[in-house]
């Protein structure tokens, strides 16, 4: 081999070195690892997302069936509870008025209000819980009804307002306010530390939460209400609602950040953005969605918050005290781990 040659290979050598020392020095180990986390954060979200709505189908819709002849209201629910797959969950009851309270209290989604002196019936539904809802179940009764040489006239006792279309607005109010509620945590987080160095100053971040929260709950009530006439029902009550989705949401994010540091940012939004949006209700309502997102939605924040939502805006607020519990469980937990981590990491570091 010439010196030319030698001093070719030498140079190329120490470039291939030179190179990777710089791959080294721009992407650290720690980098490489939170690139992969985030890799797998984004095939997370695919998977849940494409998951929830690439094929909605109707599970135990719950539904009420009645007439003035109780043989043939018997009857209709034998055959709507039989249907394949079981697309819905039918109880009879005693009268067109018990139907109706049923569904203002969102014990039940439906009525089929069966007329025994004609072949024209009613079917009442709630447009407030959800276009793909009625959708879905107006498909079911009409095949239903056709098979028996009957038709039924569709009637929404809880109408969407106009500027709601499909009953969308709440989720996506709901969204705004988690997606306010995670980055807020977020961005003192990386301000100031993902821990909190002591306890005082984990009372500080979330009494800065707690303010934010208040905030950002009015002005989205506003925006949703009064401004663009999206959602009917009290601006308060959204108020209240508001403050404590993004303080829920934001709590869960301090706590995940004080037990895992910056990586507890990703854990929050694997929680609320890949598994809670899409089991929220908001697309699909539940009774559409598949049996792991059914399971996991009201006990998340945007389902929660969804719901309750809905039940302030079209049902005089009745079935929101349970979803408002669930909010309130994740805000005094979220806030309980966040200062308990901040207590032992100042305990660690008095005891070093």
């Amino acid at each position: 081999m010439t010196q030319t040659a030698q001093t070719a290979q030498t140079d190329d050598h120490r470039s291939r070195k030179g190179l990777r020392q710089e791959i080294k020095d721009a992407v650290s180990v720690r980098a490489a690892v939170l690139v992969i986390g985030v890799l797998a954060l984004q095939l997370a979200f695919i998977t849940s997302y494409i998951g929830a709505f690439h094929q909605p189908k109707p599970h135990r819709i719950a539904v009420a069936v009645t007439s003035p002849d109780t043989q043939i209201a018997d009857e209709a629910l034998y055959r709507l509870d039989r249907l394949p797959g079981q697309p819905l969950a039918p109880r009879t009851v005693g009268d067109e008025a018990s139907a109706r309270r049923q569904i203002t209290e969102r014990k039940i989604v439906g009525a089929l209000v069966i007329d025994p002196r004609s072949t024209t019936d009613r079917l009442l539904v709630a447009g407030g819980a959800g276009g793909a809802l009625v959708q879905a179940l107006t498909e079911i009764v009409a095949t239903v009804q056709k098979s028996q040489g009957r038709t039924a006239r569709v009637v929404d006792v809880v109408p969407g307002a106009a500027g709601d279309a499909r009953g969308l607005s709440a989720f996506y109010l709901v969204v705004g306010w988690c997606v306010g509620g995670y980055l807020c945590a977020a961005i003192l987080a990386i301000s100031a530390g993902a821990r909190p160095a002591n306890a005082h100053r984990a009372v500080i971040r979330l009494g800065v939460l707690l303010l934010y929260s208040a905030v950002a709950g009015l002005l989205g009530a506003m925006i949703a209400s009064p401004v663009l006439d999206a959602l009917p029902g009290s601006v308060w009550a959204f108020w209240g609602l508001g403050t404590l989705v993004v303080f829920a949401v934001g709590a869960l994010t301090l706590a995940l950040q004080g037990l895992a540091g910056i990586v507890g940012i990703g854990l929050a939004i694997l929680l609320v953005v890949v598994l809670g949006n899409p089991s929220a209700g908001g697309a699909y309502p539940y009774p559409l969605l598949p049996p792991f997102w059914q399971a996991i939605g009201p006990a998340l924040p945007p389902g929660a918050g969804t719901y309750a939502a809905r039940s302030i805006a079209y049902f005089r607020g009745n079935g929101a005290g349970g979803p408002m519990l669930v909010l309130a469980a994740w805000a005094v937990v979220g806030a309980a781990v966040t200062l308990a981590c901040a207590k032992l990491r100042r305990g660690r570091v008095t005891v070093a």
